[in-house]
């Protein structure tokens, strides 16, 4: 199956360079670019794709607001991976909130890039570490209005589970990893987003780099 991208960037470089990485591949096809995110909701109503490559500061509406926007009104709803340069921790967060399933960086090698539209298309959360580690850092200290979530309550399964989403697999994957069948793999999902109290399973990721249950980078 053939994985269709839309990139999303201001600059027409960056856009560029991920259209040639991408269309190199013989299973990835680059069906549309935009500039803003205005456009990028456009873009993505009138062409469907898989997934979405988005930028975050852009003029305009910004990469945070055309993802929630995507993600409200494209239906069946892409998988959109934000590209970021580091700027804008609290930026990537809040995308994260609105739905995008990870996070990409904007140097990361060819064949990370490469991986991460895979993944992100197959259902994936994909964090690069780096940016996990500064999520984390400026987690650090960031208060937060309900307080931590409530991660001791989840059940020895459901950890493992929840470690193995922060780590990119996808359900697939993880009842493979497990010896589970992908049905129980869901219904262990659902109940980690209930007890977290997110909505969805990117920020059930987040909230666990952020009070320390998974370490950014660390092996499967």
């Amino acid at each position: 199956m053939t994985v269709r991208v839309v990139v999303v960037d201001d600059e027409r470089l960056v856009r560029g360079g991920l259209r040639m990485i991408l269309t190199a591949e013989p299973d990835i096809e680059v069906v549309g670019e935009a500039e803003d995110g205005a456009r990028a909701v456009s873009v993505v109503r009138d062409l469907r794709p898989d997934v979405v490559l988005m930028d975050l500061r852009m003029p305009a509406v910004d990469g945070v607001d055309a993802t929630r926007h995507i993600l409200e009104t494209v239906q069946p709803p892409p998988a959109v991976l934000v590209v970021t340069t580091f700027d804008g921790d609290d930026d990537v967060l809040r995308a994260l909130q609105a739905g995008a399933c990870g996070y990409l960086l904007k140097d990361a090698p060819e064949d990370r890039v490469v991986a991460a539209v895979r993944s992100a298309a197959a259902g994936s959360t994909v964090l690069d570490p780096a940016v996990g580690r500064r999520l984390v850092a400026g987690a650090a200290g960031r208060p937060t209005a309900a307080g931590p979530p409530p991660l001791e309550h989840l059940t020895a399964r459901e950890g493992e589970v929840l470690v193995l989403l922060a780590r990119g697999l996808s359900n697939t994957a993880i009842a493979d990893r497990l010896v589970l069948s992908e049905s129980t793999v869901k219904t262990h999902v659902a109940r980690i987003l209930a007890k977290l109290g997110v909505a969805s399973r990117t920020e059930a990721v987040v909230a666990a780099y952020e009070r320390g249950f998974v370490v950014p980078g660390a092996g499967a």
